[in-house]
C-alpha cells in the first residue's frame, strides 16, 4: 500500500521504500536520472546518507547508486506503508 504523503529522497529514512512520482529539474538532469534507472513509476530504497547534506545511497533494481543532497531534493517519492 502507499501513503499519499509525497516527501523528497532526502527526507526519506534508511530502508524505506517509495515509488518516485515526480523529478523536478531540468531536462539534463532528468535524462541522466533515467540513464541510472530512476523515473515515474519505480522503486527505490533509501539505503544510506551522511550527515551535513552529504550524499544520499538509494537501491534501483539490483543497483545501488549515490546522489548528491541536491540531487536528492529533487526527486519526489510516496513512500509504502509497511
Amino acid at each position: 500500500m502507499i501513503s499519499n504523503r509525497p516527501i523528497t529522497v532526502a527526507q526519506m529514512k534508511a530502508g524505506e521504500r517509495g515509488r518516485v512520482i515526480q523529478i523536478t529539474g531540468g531536462h539534463g538532469l532528468v535524462r541522466r536520472l533515467e540513464a541510472m534507472g530512476i523515473r515515474p513509476g519505480k522503486q527505490i530504497t533509501k539505503v544510506s546518507s551522511m550527515l551535513m547534506r552529504g550524499p544520499v545511497t538509494i537501491q534501483v533494481n539490483e543497483a545501488q547508486l549515490a546522489l548528491g543532497f541536491g540531487v536528492a531534493r529533487r526527486i519526489l517519492v510516496e513512500l509504502e506503508s509497511k
